[in-house]
């Protein structure tokens, strides 16, 4: 289902039809897919990455990857749109033009108001837009420095945001992702046993709500920098659902101390628990992440 009724559907596959190819280079393409937003009836897009070799084979089937972004990342879904490559799966397949055998999916989160509580998105500008080079790729970020020393952390369920996460969230546009997800099903070459769901910071959150409320729609999640709340575990359990799940040792942010209510209920209800702490890293423990293989391949190993 396109939408939560006939003439919003007939529209979003309208607008799929009116997609257009941003750019192209060793046979990778990523694509700019029309839609309009179930949240406020807004005109925005979406970022599809279609991976080398997609096309050579109409009847090959490929895994597909839903990347939900940080809060840094969001914007209006038009001009400010490749904020969504900034980081994760998206920017390792496009900017630094890794073959990722995923069509990726990167929706961009509606501003709702947090550009005028968080200096860092208030601040930033469209020149700071990541841009995929002609020749090489561009030098790699550097780990973000942290005073903070390496140290346990005891479990903690006092959260200080409620079940879905920090306020304004991806919870707000979960009929869009819905949507979307549904409509790239529909028009391209998609393998449904193999859709996986991963997200970093507000996408972390993002993943563990969307899984929880959708399992059927997903083999595997990997949360990245963002914990599960109590709450939303129930429904993966029950489904089976394999999750690997990150964090940073030295994040201050996005504190290891509230991981351990929801994955401890988890095992509680019988689910295998996969959790890693990079101990040495912040909240920028998705750099390590993404620019790996490990998730990719795991990713890879289920199908459901």
């Amino acid at each position: 289902m396109i939408s939560q009724n006939n003439i919003a559907g007939m529209t979003f596959m309208a607008c799929m039809l009116h997609s257009f190819l941003l750019q192209a280079q060793n046979n990778a393409e990523l694509k700019r897919i029309f839609y309009t937003s179930t949240a406020d009836q807004s005109e925005r897009e979406f970022l599809l990455y279609l991976p080398k070799g997609y096309g050579d084979d109409p009847k090959k089937e490929w895994p597909v990857l839903l990347f939900l972004h940080g809060n840094g990342e969001r914007g209006n879904g038009t001009t400010e749109l490749d904020f969504v490559m900034v980081h994760g799966p998206l920017y390792e397949a496009w900017i630094q033009k890794r073959n990722l055998p995923f069509i990726i999916i990167g929706p961009q989160l509606h501003m709702f108001g947090m550009d005028a509580h968080a200096k860092y998105i208030a601040d930033r500008t469209l020149d700071q837009l990541p841009k995929q080079l002609n020749e090489g790729t561009p030098e790699r970020e550097a780990k973000w420095k942290s005073d903070v020393q390496v140290n346990g952390s005891i479990s903690d369920i006092n959260y200080p945001y409620k079940a879905w996460g920090p306020p304004m969230g991806w919870e707000k546009v979960e009929r869009d992702l819905i949507n979307i997800l549904d409509s790239v099903n529909e028009n391209y070459q998609v393998d449904p046993s193999r859709t996986y769901l991963t997200g970093l910071s507000y996408g972390g959150f993002g993943t563990w709500y969307m899984a929880s409320k959708y399992p059927e729609k997903f083999a595997a999640i990997s949360p990245v920098v963002g914990w599960g709340h109590v709450e939303l575990m129930k429904p993966l359990a029950e489904s089976k659902m394999p999750i690997w799940c990150f964090a940073g040792g030295r994040d201050q942010v996005i504190e290891v101390k509230y991981f351990y209510p929801g994955l401890n209920e988890l095992e509680r209800l019988g689910h295998e628990v996969r959790f890693t702490i990079q101990s040495d890293m912040g909240h920028d423990t998705w750099k390590r992440v993404y620019a790996g293989e490990d998730i990719y391949n795991w990713f890879l190993s289920y199908s459901r």
